[in-house]
């Protein structure tokens, strides 16, 4: 498996995302923003989290534009896989290859701590190790996190199967409690059309050993090694 992990100033989860890479034996490029081509071979891109260009404008719009998107948007819809996580779901909506919007959180605060997710579809390259409807327990580190879309692309994401996860409590249930941001319906991540592009608010790199918390975002790695 070659993969890369792709660099924005204010990029600070990259290297966490190439440690998970590494464990699953992928080869793993580093790839800095301002590059302006990407191998032909590679099976999966990582947009990782963190604050690119400091969150100014628009949470991932200046990053949206940066010239290495468009190799992103050209591997993408040659079917390889593309995982944005947290500051990578606001720059995959922000360049359109995702529908949606990531907002400031509803209660205007920055939260970071353990949530539980529900596995709303687990038949795609990046959940096929999870049981549908499994509850796992990720961590998430956001300010603009609150998901949103209008009605008829929610409608569309719920018929077609494309919401990945929802934000629940411990049970699988969901609730206003269990909503950290205020997301709509609790979405916590979504798939494009074709579902080889991921979008995720909560951290999967940073659930990978017990020591960190949780080991629950491993399969979401171990899903992606083919």
């Amino acid at each position: 498996m070659k993969s890369a992990v792709i660099t924005f100033p204010g990029s600070n989860c990259d290297r966490d995302a190439i440690v998970a890479l590494q464990k699953i034996n992928s080869k793993v490029q580093r790839i800095w923003h301002q590059d302006t081509s990407l191998d032909n071979d590679l099976d999966l891109i990582v947009i990782p989290g963190g604050f690119s260009y400091g969150d100014y404008l628009r949470s991932g719009a200046m990053a949206g534009i940066s010239p290495i998107m468009q190799e992103v948007k050209r591997l993408s819809q040659k079917g390889v896989r593309v995982l944005g996580i947290c500051n990578g779901f606001q720059i995959l909506c922000e360049s359109g290859l995702l529908q949606g919007v990531l907002m400031r959180n509803t209660k205007m605060k920055f939260i970071c701590r353990q949530v539980h997710l529900r596995v709303e579809n687990n038949e795609s390259d990046f959940t096929n190790k999870y049981k549908r409807r499994a509850v796992i327990k990720i961590p998430i580190a956001h300010m603009d996190g609150n998901y949103f879309a209008e009605s008829e692309v929610i409608k569309r994401l719920e018929d077609t199967g494309l919401i990945a996860f929802r934000y629940v409590d411990e049970q699988g249930n969901l609730s206003d409690n269990s909503n950290p941001n205020g997301s709509i319906f609790n979405i916590a991540g979504i798939f494009n059309e074709q579902k080889n592009i991921l979008g995720m608010m909560p951290h999967p790199e940073r659930a990978i050993d017990e020591n960190t918390g949780s080991k629950d975002g491993w399969n979401l790695f171990q899903s992606l090694n083919w």
